[in-house]
């Protein structure tokens, strides 16, 4: 259970972090990247790792959008 309440909120952060790719929307990373450590937790606690994994993904996928906009845009 705790796995696919990690897959729903990774599959959410993932969204969200392609929307922030948008020029300008940069700022939305620091919204995602905490709520997809709350879905690594999750996962972390699961016997499955395909949600950890999910959200090692949207966090490295919005630090780096984070470094590419030098952390505001």
């Amino acid at each position: 259970m705790l796995n696919i309440g990690s897959l729903v909120i990774g599959v959410i952060a993932l969204v969200l972090a392609v929307f922030a790719f948008i020029p300008l929307l940069g700022w939305a990373n620091w919204v995602i990247i905490p709520f997809a450590v709350v879905g690594l937790a999750l996962g972390a606690m699961s016997d499955k790792t395909s949600g950890r994994n999910l959200n090692i993904v949207v966090i490295v996928i919005g630090v780096i959008r984070l470094m590419l906009g030098g952390g505001i845009i």
